[in-house]
């Protein structure tokens, strides 16, 4: 999973990128610190790995990840090129979701490009370089499609589509809001949207506002609310803290906080729900790990996430949920207690699912 961290100069996203990866990206008072997108991989927390290592004595522990991608701060204009905004929108289109970072704190040591902080004119600045850019390729792309046609009349429907995504677009909304029917999901994933990218708006916010949400968060979660987006609320600076501490010390200073978990974790479990991922278990002596897929993927298909001859060769999946082995003990004690599922092709993996799959090739 790839999530592409974006934003106006100086709301934060740096300061939150080195959070959550534990890097040492330049964080500068001055736009464009970032000019190439740093990339950082960090754990998907999973608190059912170290059950499942215990119970089977695993010497690793393997995490699913997510990569970060900090993308340069964009600015008006970025459509045109402007603040190189053209290297920045490349960038964009790379990543599977976008994390929107947007000022949510007063600071008068920190400038903000637009002059002062307002949080929903900061959305739409992003938003409308997001829809140009896309209005612009959409447009060649219907002059190729209606060269085409003359001569193919099964680009017409792909054709249909975009003039239908380009009247959207034109009105002012992100591609992401338009409705599409089931036969065209595949047409319209294929023209790979900026604007049609899924996103989560985290609210950067003072330590002091962590637990309460101050008038801009509330405005950002009413306009999230208006197009379905995800909203994640974060201090930057707190997660800053909270990334140089070992896991005792976390807890202690999260349970201060009167915090359940970092906004990290908050911002990994939105990102699953948004993109629909779920993760998939398998444990023995070697190894305890976890396995990221879609939703709805079918057991021979998730197992190609391992190896491609698992795929090809499959038999069948030996599964079991885990807490239902959790409460048992022992893989031994759940087989004996007759709770291990023998699934075929047509199994649809569940998150949490514990499997060791058989094939032969």
């Amino acid at each position: 999973m790839k999530l592409g961290i974006v934003g106006l100069p100086n709301v934060g996203k740096s300061t939150l990128f080195n959070a959550i990866t534990q890097s040492k990206v330049e964080a500068a008072n001055y736009p464009f610190a970032t000019i190439e997108p740093n990339i950082g991989v960090v754990s998907v927390p999973d608190e059912r790995l170290e059950v499942l290592a215990g119970i089977s004595g695993s010497q690793k522990i393997l995490p699913a990840t997510v990569e970060f991608y900090d993308i340069a701060g964009l600015v008006e204009g970025a459509s045109k090129g402007e603040g190189l905004g053209n290297q920045f929108l490349s960038h964009i289109r790379e990543v599977d979701a976008i994390v929107h970072v947007v000022r949510c704190f007063e600071d008068s040591n920190i400038i903000h490009v637009s002059g002062g902080v307002n949080p929903l004119r900061d959305i739409e600045t992003i938003n409308v370089e997001l829809i140009l850019s896309d209005i612009e390729v959409l447009e060649k792309r219907v002059k190729r499609l209606e060269k085409s046609a003359k001569g193919d009349k099964t680009f017409l429907k792909e054709l249909e589509l975009v003039k239908r995504v380009l009247d959207h677009l034109g009105e002012g909304k992100s591609a992401r809001s338009l409705e599409i029917s089931d036969d065209e999901k595949k047409m319209f994933t294929e023209l790979n949207l900026l604007s049609g990218k899924s996103i989560i708006y985290v609210a950067n916010v003072s330590e002091d506002e962590l637990n309460e949400d101050n008038e801009y968060v509330k405005s950002v979660k009413e306009f999230a609310v208006k197009e379905d987006s995800e909203v994640v609320v974060i201090s930057a600076e707190i997660e800053s803290e909270i990334s140089q501490l070992d896991e005792e010390e976390r807890e202690m200073f999260l349970e201060e906080l009167g915090l359940s978990e970092s906004g990290l974790d908050k911002l990994i479990r939105s990102s699953y729900t948004l993109l629909g991922l779920i993760s998939y278990l398998t444990t023995g002596p070697m190894e305890t790990r976890a396995w990221t897929i879609n939703k709805g993927t079918k057991a021979p298909e998730a197992a190609s996430k391992i190896h491609s001859d698992i795929e090809r060769g499959f038999i069948r999946a030996e599964t079991i949920d885990f807490e239902t082995l959790k409460e048992c003990g022992t893989m031994t004690k759940a087989k004996e207690k007759g709770l291990v599922r023998s699934e075929g092709k047509e199994y649809i993996v569940k998150d949490g699912d514990v499997i060791l799959f058989r094939f032969n090739v």
